[in-house]
């Protein structure tokens, strides 16, 4: 005896409908989230010590470019996060 496949009503399942859509946004929030720190904080680093290098007052814009860089990629990552809750409130 055959067995039949089960008869679908046409609509997906409520658990699993939005699944790829949830893991597209999540990859996309971890590689926004990557440049925004990856960039400013490497960037303003080698350019301190590029810096100290022309300058020849090493090691002290290295830590400069630490700190600003350190600093712009948590203002961007803070940008960010405000971005994200403003759109989730909006669609609420």
């Amino acid at each position: 005896m055959e067995s039949k496949p089960p008869i679908s009503d046409g609509k997906k399942n409520s658990q699993t409908a939005g699944e790829p859509e949830a893991l597209g946004t999540i990859l996309a929030t971890i590689g926004d989230t990557t440049w925004r720190m990856f960039v400013p904080s490497v960037g303003f680093t080698l350019l301190g010590v590029w810096a100290d290098v022309q300058l020849d007052t090493k090691p002290w814009l290295m830590v400069v470019g630490i700190v600003v860089g350190c600093t712009g990629a948590a203002l961007l990552v803070k940008k960010q996060i405000s971005g994200i809750k403003s759109r989730k409130e909006s669609t609420k």
